[in-house]
């Protein structure tokens, strides 16, 4: 029986996943975050990013990391929340935490042939960016839907 705990993984064993993808000629999309919040427009971005290949690896930033870029009262959901709700998703294909302040080691461990940021990014700005392309990957960004952020959901709820 299918789990979403599958689809949970660390970087080490996330290789035997990716090994079987690529033997099939999968193309793997990479996108990360801290998905602390989810709503409409995470769930958009995701299954857009999700087109640009057959298989979605979405690295989800710790506890710790999130405190580090979002502030001492976030995250809001913890890390095992938060994974457990992406893997849910049927376009997501795995979940990988990491506790750097950014993916760079798991995007070079995952080696995704297309890599997915928000389209408030510049591609210079884009942390694996180089790495990917040097490989002859693509860098895709995917406009935000509007209106919808992490950010105004908790302010909308802190007002009310």
């Amino acid at each position: 029986m299918y789990q979403t705990k599958d689809k949970i993984h660390d970087i080490s064993s996330i290789n035997k996943k990716l090994a079987s993808w690529r033997v099939n000629g999968q193309k793997i999309v990479f996108t990360n975050g801290c998905f602390d919040l989810l709503h409409l427009g995470h769930l958009d971005y995701l299954e857009k990013a999700a087109r640009l290949g057959d298989r979605l690896v979405v690295g989800l930033n710790s506890d710790q990391s999130v405190k580090i870029l979002k502030g001492e009262n976030r995250p809001i959901h913890s890390q095992e929340t938060r994974a457990r709700m992406l893997a849910v998703m049927e376009f997501v294909d795995a979940v990988v935490a990491f506790e750097e302040e950014t993916p760079a080691r798991l995007i070079e461990a995952v080696k995704p042939d297309v890599l997915v940021k928000g389209g408030d990014y510049q591609l210079s700005e884009i942390v694996g960016a180089d790495f990917v392309m040097a490989r002859g990957g693509k860098v895709e960004r995917i406009a935000f839907l509007e209106g919808h952020s992490s950010t105004g959901v908790i302010g909308r709820i802190r007002k009310n």
